[in-house]
Parts: structure tokens; sequence; C-alpha cells
């Protein structure tokens, strides 16, 4: 049999850490999937909802910066709700419903979305457009009284196409010619700075030239800044078209002069007042403030989103996946399991059937290679106790029919007159009821010590005198068989032990030796002690016991002569009793011989057994 298995090798390892791995891998998947589709989910539902929401602000921006009111805003704001998908809702700051997409879906949500002022841009929601970087944060849309009247567009038009020729022929730069919000052209050159560059300096002066609608609302602008500046005591200060200003008494040229010349101060109020100003100018011009609720179509916030088909379907699918694969995995994994437990449970059923010879092929080095094994060994051995079994009760039936069948034949000779009733007949028969209760003494002696029901009375034992009386009591077989019996015991050791039985012992051991051995031949008894154990040990110098006898001498009813020979041999449970005996005392008894040079048996005896 082999030793434990060691823990890397256990199979309740092995089936720990598949259900480890496949929990593991079915987390994992799962949570990757999740985290995945989740996450990209999120940005996609965030990212539209952002430029949904980006979209109906600037688009409704933009109407209030072209318009003076929100009359006609529902055929901007219907329209706009159905490409969006959302309800979109406008009141004013007070709560009175200017327009609503889906007047019937319900009550509003109680936390607006934005407000939309074209003269105070929400820079989160726009940050994208010239008024995020604007101070004054007003939509450039909102034109008002800059906005041209259709003969200056034309005008400055054929001005700016003059330039943009101009600039592309002599000095090859890639101009282009944008028109603003108020109608006014503008020259873009990207990648190259004009400020400095005096290359069609005509066409471009011609271009930057205020018209008389352009002047008289800078006039009206002005006098608002300065208006707002005289309140504040400071000095007064020219607004050009792109809204930034100068002291009266700076250069012309000077756009912005420097601290040292305008204290901090004084620029501060300036833009401060420059806003202000151009917010109530164009506050006749554009819409009102007003309050956007963007919902879904139900009512409902727009606080959460729903995965789309694409993504609940690839959950499905990477699911089950990871169901099919488990599934697989733990299939595999059982049948392989289970695999040898049918063939254990076969070779059970054909060991209950009858069959002796039942055995399971063994592999691997597992448990279940183990408990192979160990039903290998369980069924050689069981076979093996059959046989002996067998051979048992042919043994007693044979060694009690003999002096049974002896005694019977005398009684009837002598009940019908052929055999005398002398002296040597009543010898004869006491001798074969002598023989005939030696065997069933041995008999009950194994049964008992098999069954752990011999009872022993120990004590101290003087293995010398032990051993001395055991010589004496079989002196005259051996010199009956001329053989030679010695003792020879080292310094007279002790034993604690059951003296009767251990007289048994080397008695049978001796008896044994005395009859295998050839008249001339020698017995040796002898005795010693080491290492807290005694040594009791029985040589001869008879035929021997050849190699592949010598692991059944103690097995019952064996005996080296195959004819069964009564002369030869006693009741064949002498060493068999000997064995149990010797472990019922603890301790061991052990064989050893070669062929034609005698055998040798050694008892070890522990001085004081448990």
């Amino acid at each position: 049999m082999r030793r434990e298995v060691p823990l890397h090798r256990s199979l309740l390892l092995r089936l720990l850490a598949l259900a480890v791995l496949i929990a593991v891998g079915s987390i994992a998947a799962t949570a990757w999937l999740a985290v995945r589709t989740t996450t990209g989910a999120i940005r996609q539902e965030q990212g539209q909802a952002l430029a949904d929401d980006a979209r109906i602000y600037d688009t409704l921006i933009g109407y209030a910066a072209t318009h003076p009111s929100w009359d006609g805003v529902d055929a901007t704001l219907r329209p706009l709700a159905e490409q969006v998908g959302r309800r979109i809702t406008l009141t004013t700051e007070s709560g009175t419903p200017l327009a609503d997409s889906a007047p019937q879906a319900g009550p509003l949500p109680s936390k607006p979305s934005a407000t939309i002022d074209a003269l105070a841009v929400d820079t989160a929601l726009a940050p994208g457009s010239p008024a995020a970087v604007d101070g004054a944060r007003i939509d450039p849309r909102a034109a008002g009284p800059y906005l041209l009247p259709p003969d200056d567009r034309r005008t400055l038009r054929d001005w700016a196409d003059q330039a943009v020729l101009c600039l592309r022929v002599r000095a090859r730069i890639a101009a282009v010619a944008e028109q603003g919000s108020s109608g006014r052209p503008r020259i873009a050159t990207p990648g190259t700075d004009l400020n400095d560059n005096a290359i069609c300096a005509q066409a471009r002066e011609e271009l930057a030239a205020p018209t008389a609608t352009e002047r008289k609302a800078l006039a009206q602008l002005n006098a608002l800044v300065n208006t707002c500046l005289a309140r504040r005591k400071l000095a007064p200060v020219t607004v050009a078209l792109d809204w930034t200003w100068t002291l009266r008494s700076a250069p012309a040229r000077n756009t912005r002069p420097d601290l040292t010349e305008v204290d901090q101060d004084h620029s501060r109020a300036a833009n401060a007042c420059v806003g202000t100003s151009r917010r109530e100018q164009l506050l006749p011009y554009v819409a009102p403030a007003a309050t956007l609720f963007v919902s879904d179509p139900g009512g409902r916030p727009t606080t959460t989103f729903d995965l789309s088909r694409a993504n609940q379907a690839r959950i499905v699918a990477v699911a089950g996946l990871v169901l099919l694969v488990t599934v697989g995995v733990t299939v595999l994994a059982g049948v392989r399991l289970t695999r040898p437990l049918h063939a254990l449970t076969g070779a059970a059923q054909r060991m209950r059937d009858g069959d002796g010879a039942a055995r399971v092929r063994v592999t691997g080095r597992d448990e279940i290679a183990r408990l192979a094994e160990a039903f290998n060994d369980m069924s050689e051995r069981r076979e093996r106790l059959e046989q002996l079994r067998r051979a048992m009760v042919s043994d007693i039936a044979h060694e009690l029919r003999t002096p049974v069948t002896t005694i019977r034949g005398w009684l009837e000779a002598a009940e019908d007159g052929v055999a005398p009733v002398d002296r040597r007949l009543v010898s004869s028969l006491l001798e074969e009821a002598t023989l005939l209760q030696h065997v069933i003494a041995d008999l009950q002696d194994l049964a008992e010590a098999e069954a752990g029901a011999l009872r022993l009375h120990p004590e101290t034992v003087y293995l010398a005198d032990l051993l001395g009386q055991v010589a004496e009591a079989y002196r005259v077989p051996a010199d009956r068989a001329g053989v030679t019996l010695s003792v020879r015991v080292d310094a007279d050791p002790q034993v604690y032990a059951d003296p009767v039985r251990l007289r048994q012992v080397v008695g049978n051991l001796v008896g044994n030796a005395v009859r295998h051995t050839p008249a001339g031949g020698r017995v040796t008894i002898s005795a010693g002690a080491a290492d807290g154990q005694v040594r009791i040990a029985v040589a001869d110098t008879g035929s021997g016991i050849s190699a592949e006898d010598l692991p059944r001498v103690f097995d019952r009813f064996w005996r080296a002569e195959k004819s069964r020979s009564r002369q030869t041999g006693g009741s064949g449970l002498g060493l068999a009793i000997v064995r149990k005996l010797v472990e019922a005392h603890h301790g061991t008894v052990q064989a050893c011989s070669a062929p034609g040079e005698g055998a040798t048996f050694t008892v070890h005896l522990p001085t004081h057994p448990r």
C-alpha cells in the first residue's frame, strides 16, 4: 500500500481548485463584461445626453439671441424635441409656461435643466461658443442694433472679396471671408497673423471701417459705457466694434493701454461697464430669460439609461458561453472522477456474486487510486483468506477424522470380539484421544486469540528458569529423535508476561524444531535482553524452509511436507498459535531459514508491555 496522498495531489484540493477556478472564471468574465458593457453604455448615454442637451441649449440660445420674444418658438421647439426624443419645456422665471413639446406628459421635473438667456450664456453647456471666452458671456448671434442692412452687407462683401483676392495673389495667404451674425464679413487667415502686415492694407482698412449703422450703435454704446464710468468718477473710454476700449486721451491705434497708463481698478471698471452696457443695449432685441426643463416623453427626469438591445444580446451571449464552458468542464471532471468509481462498484458487485478474483485497474495517484489499491488488496486478502478457510476446514476434518476413525475402528473391533480389550488397546485409544484433545485445544486457543478473547495473567518471568523447564519437558522426545537440545541464556533476562502462555510459545517452537531436525541434529534455545526488549530464539539444524514457503509458516495448518504425515507434523496450528500469543504480548515473531541449513524462529517481547 502507498503512503498518504500528498496535499497537492489530494482529490479534495483538486475539486476545490476546480470549483474556485470555475467560479473565478465566471465572476471575472461576468465582471469584465458588465464593466465593459456598463461603462460603454454609460459613456454612450452620457455622451448622447450631453450632446442632446448642448444641442437643445444652443438652438434655444440662438433663437433667443435673434428674436425679441418667445412668440413662435413652438415651430422650433417641437421638431427639436422629436429629433432628440425628449420633452422640452420653456417657462418664464416665475413659472409661466411659454412652450411645451408634450403638454399632456404630466408635471415638470422639480429641478430645471438650465436658464436660457442670450445675454448670460452658461459656459458649462456651451464650452466651445465664442461667448465662453467673452467676459460678458453674450451670445455672438445677438446682433441687435449692429445688424447691417442689405446695402452695407453687399459693400462690405465686395471689400472682403478684394482683400481675400489680394492676399491670395500677392501674399499667397490662404485667406477666406467669413460672415458674422451681424452681416459683417471677417477675413480669416489660418496660421497667419495679419496685424503687423501692410499687404493689401487699403482693402482691409475699408473692410474694418464701421458703417453708418455700426457707428450709430457704437455711439449709443459709448454713451452708455461712459455714463457708467462717470457714475464711478472714472475717465471716459472709446469702445470699438470688437468690444475693446481705449482711453479717449490715448493714441488711436492703442487698443489696450498698459497698466502703467491705466490702473487696474479703472480697467476692471471699464470692462464691467462695457459688458453691462452691451446687455442694456441688446436687451430690447433678445428674448427675455426663460427656464428650460428637459425630461423624457413620459415626464420623468433624464437621469437613467437603458442598455441597448445589442448590449443586452452581448450580455446574454457571454453569459451563455460562460455557462456552457462551466457545464463542459464540470461534466468532463465528473466523468473522469466517476469512471473509476463505476469500476469499483462493478468489481464490488462481482465480488458479492462470488468472483474472488475481482480487481480494478489503478490509474493516478489521488484518493480514488488509493481506494482502488485498497480494494485490490482487500480482494486479494479475501481470496487468500477464502483459500485458507477452505484449507482449514479440510485440515480440521483431516486432523479430527484420523483419531476418530482409529478410535471407532478399535471400539467396533472390541465390540465384535475381534480385538481383546487389554492394556495395549486402552493405551492406543488413550493416545488417539489425547491427540484429538490436543487438536481441539489448539483450535480453541487460536479462536480465542483471533477473537481478542484470550485472557493473560502477566507477572515477572525469569527466562532462564522458563527455558530450562521447556527444555526438560522436551528432553525425552529429543533424545528419542536423536536430537541434542541445549539452552543458552545471557545474564538471566526478565520479562513481564503470562508464564503459561510464554511457555506454550517456546514449547511450540521447540517441539516444531525437534520434529523437523533429523537424528544427530541440534536444537538450541537462547535468550537475551537489549534496548528494552527480550529476545528468545529457537534454532535447529534441520532441512530448513524454502524462500517461497517462509512467509506462510505462521498460517494455520500449513506444513512444509505436502504429505501431511502425522509422524513428521503436528496439528499444523502450533506456529499460528505462537504468532497470536506473541501479538497478545505486544511482541513480534519472525522466521529466517535457508534450505539445508536449518531454521531460526526469533521472538521479541517488550520488557514492560502496555
